[in-house]
């Protein structure tokens, strides 16, 4: 009896260290398998990005904005500027117009305000009436803002003019001449109204269907890679390519 129970005992011993031995390889393998899986799905991000939505946009106010982090702010923004397009497009008002019958709005509103308070507090003083004033750096930082972009734009379209890179002076060419058809279509309030929205709306949805996203622009992207090295091999590489050299003083 003894003796059976100890070889009873080794054999229960042996099995369960082969059930541990085997869950511990499927646990491995399957950690394995997620750990591949987050490699993939970070190698396939869009343009190769490593960082959230969120950080790419800044990561302040405004990225909160864009991504409806406080949804209140966001749609008064966008209730805002849909406004405006009405306004002007739709209704077609002048900006002159709706700036001089805003200030004339302001001025009639100080005015009741200034001789309304006098009426009713008799034997006061008026109640001084808030004056609005815009700080001078406000002006500043946006003017700073749009001349470094503008310098920035203007630099590169120089650097692929003289670059000599003929691909990519064609894509910028192409690129710069379906923006003139689109703003041919439409105005550039418009235009400007139409970036607005989609500033709004594309950045929150590729947040939360960024791996379908991804997916779909890398399919879209091997199949114009495609196109374009047939376009490649049978025009591209056979225009003769050359770097304009200056001649040397003597």
């Amino acid at each position: 009896m003894p003796e059976k129970s100890t070889a009873e005992n080794l054999l229960d011993n042996i099995v369960e260290t082969l059930a541990d031995s085997v869950s511990k390889h499927k646990s491995v393998s399957f950690l394995g398998e997620e750990k591949s899986n987050q490699v993939t799905n970070q190698l396939n991000r869009l343009f190769g990005r490593q960082k959230p939505v969120h950080n790419l946009l800044g990561g302040g106010k405004s990225a909160d904005v864009l991504l409806w982090r406080n949804k209140k702010i966001s749609a008064t923004v966008l209730i805002g500027a849909t406004a405006i397009w009405v306004l002007f497009e739709w209704l077609n008002y002048h900006f002159l117009t709706l700036l001089f019958f805003a200030l004339v709005l302001g001025m009639v509103a100080q005015f009741i305000w200034t001789n309304a308070s006098g009426l009713l507090n008799s034997g006061r003083s008026q109640s001084k009436v808030p004056r609005l004033v815009l700080p001078k750096d406000i002006f500043v930082e946006i003017a700073v803002k749009i001349g470094a972009e503008v310098n920035h734009a203007l630099g590169f379209l120089q650097d692929v003019a003289c670059g000599g890179n003929i691909k990519q002076f064609l894509l910028v060419v192409a690129s710069l001449w379906a923006a003139a058809v689109v703003g041919s279509w439409c105005n550039f309030l418009t235009v400007f109204y139409v970036g607005f929205v989609a500033a709004h709306t594309l950045p929150v949805l590729y947040e939360r269907y960024e791996d379908e996203v991804d997916s779909c622009v890398y399919a879209v992207l091997e199949q114009f890679q495609h196109n374009y090295q047939k376009l490649d091999a049978g025009f591209l590489s056979k225009i003769p390519k050359g770097k304009l050299k200056g001649k040397k003083l003597e």
